[in-house]
């Protein structure tokens, strides 16, 4: 008796799951007979013939592409334009004979603080020469700039910024004759007229061939140095000799 009733536990258990995994396998296919009929409904005009429901997988994995490369986030370079080259670079493309004359008119400005230091001695009538070379070279600039702007063809018009911008040198070198019985202030007014000079014609009147500015950034540097020498020796070294020329000590 109880190994009947185990037997029967057993068939009706079977029983019970049996029906429901037809349940669940009739579902599906109910399922999959129904997609099926969707798909050909709807994408029956794209294909001829029916697709099996077995292949749809294998077409959807065709036609799944994915970007597998890597991302780069490398920063472009930027291209920096070349420097132009600074314009002390110029000087050895001077022309020879204004490369000479131009040293040998460098000699005013150093002989006499070269001559102070070697002896010792601050000499007052050095130094009025010193500073009435470095006046008169003002001058001469002023002119350069006429010189420059009058040829026809010249980059530099002669117009109102050119031909007054010309005279500012030579009012420097005016008011330092004036003041020349302050020989300290005659010199540094030169200083100040040869500086503004410079600017004018490196910055405000940019007309001239490179080799010039060049060679004018060179004299004022020299003749700067040379005037602060002067003044310098002034101060530390014993005057001696008269203060002009043809005046008695």
């Amino acid at each position: 008796m109880l190994h009947f009733i185990k037997k029967f536990s057993r068939a009706s258990s079977k029983m019970l799951k049996y029906p429901f995994t037809i349940g669940v396998g009739a579902s599906r296919r109910i399922e999959i007979l129904s997609l099926k009929t969707c798909l050909q409904q709807n994408f029956s005009p794209l294909f001829l013939r029916s697709w099996p429901f077995s292949s749809f997988p294998v077409y959807m994995s065709k036609t799944q592409y994915y970007h597998t490369s890597p991302c780069s986030f490398k920063r472009k370079q930027e291209v920096i334009p070349a420097r132009p080259p600074k314009t002390i670079t110029y000087l050895p493309d001077s022309p020879k004979p204004a490369l000479y004359v131009t040293v040998a008119g460098l000699i005013p400005f150093v002989a006499p603080p070269l001559i102070m230091v070697m002896t010792k001695t601050y000499i007052p009538i050095l130094a009025f020469t010193q500073m009435a070379y470095g006046a008169s070279f003002l001058s001469f600039l002023g002119g350069i700039r006429w010189g420059f702007a009058l040829p026809e063809g010249s980059p530099a018009k002669p117009d109102f910024l050119n031909l007054a911008n010309s005279t500012v040198p030579v009012v420097f070198s005016w008011f330092a004759f004036l003041i020349s019985e302050r020989l300290s202030e005659a010199i540094v007014t030169v200083i100040i007229g040869l500086g503004i000079a410079l600017h004018i014609e490196l910055f405000l009147l940019p007309h001239y061939p490179n080799w010039f500015r060049a060679m004018r950034i060179v004299v004022t540097l020299v003749a700067f140095l040379s005037f602060i020498i002067t003044l310098l020796a002034k101060g530390i070294y014993l005057e001696k000799g008269p203060k002009r020329p043809g005046q008695v000590e």
